[in-house]
Order: C-alpha cells, then structure tokens, then sequence
C-alpha cells in the first residue's frame, strides 16, 4: 500500500518543483495550468511561501520565483554527501588529464541530479549543471545507471512516451532496452548528441553501491575522432574505478 500523502505539503513540493523546472518565473495562471490545483489554494500557499523566502515575488510581472531557502536546503544536501569530497577531487584529476568538462551525478528514479561539475577551461559559454535535473534516458550518465537495473525494472520506471531532447534521443523502450544491454556488456555508456547538439559524452558507474546509484561522465566535442574519444573513456573508467575502490574503503555506502 502506498503512503497516503499530506495534500498541503504534497502541493508545497509540487509547487517549488515547477518553479526549479522553470527557466524563467511564472505567473499564478501559469503556476495553476502547471499543476492543476485550485487558484484559491494555490494564492494562499504562495504568500506563506513568499513570507518564509522560499519563493520570490517579481511584483513587476506578477510572477514567482525560487527563493533564496530553497538555496540553503539543497546546498545542505550537498554538504552532507560523504562521497562529494571524493567525487570533486576525481572530477579535478579527470579534467586535468583529459582538459574536458566532468561530471559527477546521481540517479532519481527515473532522472539524473548533477551534483558536481568541473568545467573545461576552454569553455566559452558555462551551462550551471549542479542541481540540474534530466530524464536519465537521454544522458550518458543516466544510461549507465540505468544498465544497473534489469530489463523489467527499467520499463517500470521509465515515462511512456519517452521524452525526446534532440533528433538523435533514444525514445524508443527496445532499442533503449538494447543500448542499455551494450552498456552492461562494454562497462561504460555513450551517447552522441542525444541530450545536447554538437556534444558527446561517456560516462561509467561509480561502483560502491548495488546498484550503483552514481555516475562520473566527460562531455565532450562531438566531432572528436574514435582515437579521441577512446582516450576520454579509458580516462574515464580508471578514474571511476579508483573513486569506487577510495569510497568503498572509506567505508561509505
């Protein structure tokens, strides 16, 4: 049986939810047609969540925002991983060997939380990844946490449709279903240009849980030659292997 839910905090949750999702603030309208509870319901838990700055008020748009305390939680979150130190100092090496962008995520449910990211120097144009949350299928980093469950597990969990972010994203549950299997088989997942035009990426599962719910990854140009990128995944795998071997002997689970 299912845990009957509180209405009050469920629609608190759903509500912050929509707005971290949201690229730019939203309207009480906007905010109703997101996520279908009542206009009074709805006005009466923005001004308490505006009161205790977990929200923003934009008073020229009549709009909302997320608040600085909603900042404080998820920055708490991240102080209390025993295994972030560790992934931060390999996110460091990794980009020092390969000088591309790295990576550091965990799987919810059926998603990718980016939990740490070190940048390639030679980057231009830097996208915030840590707090950034994406459908597991269309990431490298998603995929190799993915192949940590079985066929069956991965159909329950996965959306249906699957949700397509470039031309080239898997969307289809069989063919995801035989990527997953070269995964298993291979050791590590790679994707081209399936969640980021123009952007490639391999990424190995951090190997201290069963399963493992964690995933380092190195993004890259999508037009680098096999020898290139063979040179990235082999980076790649030792410095994962070496992070799990380091958080398995710390005793971190």
């Amino acid at each position: 049986m299912e845990p009957q839910l509180v209405k009050s905090a469920e629609r608190t949750v759903r509500i912050l939810e929509a707005l971290a999702a949201s690229p730019d603030t939203l309207t009480l309208s906007e905010l109703q047609q997101r996520t279908g509870f009542p206009r009074s319901s709805l006005h009466a838990l923005m001004r308490t969540l505006v009161e205790l700055k977990w929200v923003e008020s934009d008073s020229v748009r009549g709009a909302f925002g997320i608040g600085p305390h909603a900042l404080l939680t998820g920055t708490a979150y991240l102080d209390k991983d025993p295994a972030l130190p560790f992934a931060q100092q390999t996110l460091e090496d990794l980009r020092a060997e390969i000088g591309q962008t790295a990576h550091f995520a965990r799987r919810d449910e059926s998603h990718v939380i980016y939990l740490a990211t070190r940048e390639s120097r030679e980057a231009h144009h830097v996208i915030p990844r840590v707090g950034r949350r994406l459908p597991a299928h269309v990431t490298a980093l998603g995929q190799a946490l993915l192949a940590q469950l079985t066929d069956d597990e991965v159909a329950a969990l996965l959306p249906a449709p699957l949700t397509s972010m470039t031309a080239h994203t898997i969307t289809d549950l069989a063919k995801l279903t035989g990527e997953l299997d070269q995964v298993r088989t291979r050791g590590f997942a790679y994707e081209r240009e399936q969640g980021t035009p123009g952007v490639a990426c391999v990424a190995v599962a951090v190997d201290y849980r069963i399963p493992a719910t964690d995933a380092i990854s190195c993004s890259m140009p999508a037009g680098l030659s096999p020898a290139e990128v063979s040179k990235v995944t082999e980076a790649v795998i030792r410095h994962t292997r070496a992070l799990a071997a380091t958080l398995r002997r710390e005793g971190i689970r």
